[in-house]
């Protein structure tokens, strides 16, 4: 368990299109300093920038991705893939500068920047880590489906899902979260949709920049139709855990916890992390001694402290300046 924040060590740039939207963007991520947390930088043609911080109180949609900022204003889409990719590889503080609404969805999870983050490397900051540490269970329920926050000795991940699809069907994983299980088991996961509601998805805008080089399609005869297959077996249920991963970072502070979840995604993992970080007897923020996990020291600054905790088309390869 690392204690000390992080941040990269040279900028990186990514180049694609958004999912979604599919406009062409660019996306640049900065080392900053201690207790930055992550930030997005959104450019204007005007030139104006706008700063959205990660977090949980800056959400404003969970329909079919996360989205932080005003989503008639400045906003960005689809922050749950890099927020994964920087959470899990243990980075604190970053600007991300932007100059589109939407992160580039590239190979279709976070393992372009996880190759990204490899490259420029972490440096090693002189301001402690806080965590956040789950002390008693806090569940929550969403048509048919449940999250749930449970108190752990470490971070871990454990997400069931259940499809009617016989592409997907019923399919768990967990896992303790490190970096080298995010990297290998989780990263390459890919977003996946049904052939059958593209259409409705063009209709309202969406998925404009989906193709089967970023994306697994399951056609209408319940086959997955890349001619590549599937990277796992259990794919699916490994992409809905990297979304996960990625929602859990807009607590603004890492969480020490089991996060459980059946039939879930974007909504119920906001959900989640609401109803744990709206219950100050829930949670406590920690800083680790040295000899983790043998003991814990509680923080002097209280949860009700943190303003980070309020409510709520191929792609070109990273390039490290």
């Amino acid at each position: 368990m690392v204690n000390q924040q992080h941040t990269i060590g040279a900028p990186i740039i990514f180049t694609g299109v958004g999912v979604h939207g599919g406009a062409p963007v660019e996306m640049t991520l900065h080392p900053a300093e201690p207790d930055t947390g992550i930030v997005f930088h959104v450019f204007e043609a005007s030139g104006l920038i706008h700063e959205i911080a990660a977090v949980s109180a800056n959400v404003s949609s969970t329909d079919l991705s996360t989205i932080v900022g005003d989503r008639k204003g400045a906003h960005v889409a689809t922050i749950e893939h890099i927020m994964a990719a920087l959470y899990a590889m243990d980075v604190d503080n970053v600007i991300v500068q932007i100059d589109g609404n939407e992160v580039p969805i590239l190979g279709g999870g976070s393992a372009e920047f996880v190759r990204g983050i490899e490259g420029a490397g972490l440096v090693m900051q002189r301001a402690r880590r806080r965590f956040l540490r789950v002390l008693k269970p806090v569940r929550v329920e969403l048509n048919g489906g449940w999250a749930e926050y449970r108190p752990y000795e470490g971070t871990r991940f454990e997400v069931e899902i259940d499809f009617a699809s016989r592409a997907i069907g019923r399919q768990c994983f967990a896992a303790d979260l490190s970096a080298t299980l995010f990297r290998d088991e989780l990263a390459e996961a890919r977003t996946f949709g049904f052939m059958k509601d593209v259409e409705k998805l063009w209709a309202s805008g969406h998925a404009l920049g989906s193709s089967l080089d970023n994306s697994v399609v399951i056609g209408d005869d319940e086959r997955v139709i890349n001619p590549a297959g599937l990277r796992f077996a259990d794919e699916f249920v490994r992409h809905k855990t990297l979304d996960a991963v990625g929602d859990q970072a807009l607590a603004g502070s890492r969480i020490l916890g089991c996060y459980r979840s059946y039939r879930g995604g974007h909504r119920l993992n906001a959900l989640a992390l609401a109803a744990l970080t709206a219950d100050p007897s829930a949670f406590e923020l920690v800083e680790l001694p040295a000899r983790w996990p043998e003991t814990l020291r509680r923080s002097s600054a209280r949860a009700a402290a943190v303003p980070s905790l309020g409510a709520a088309a191929p792609a070109f390869g990273p390039q490290i300046l």
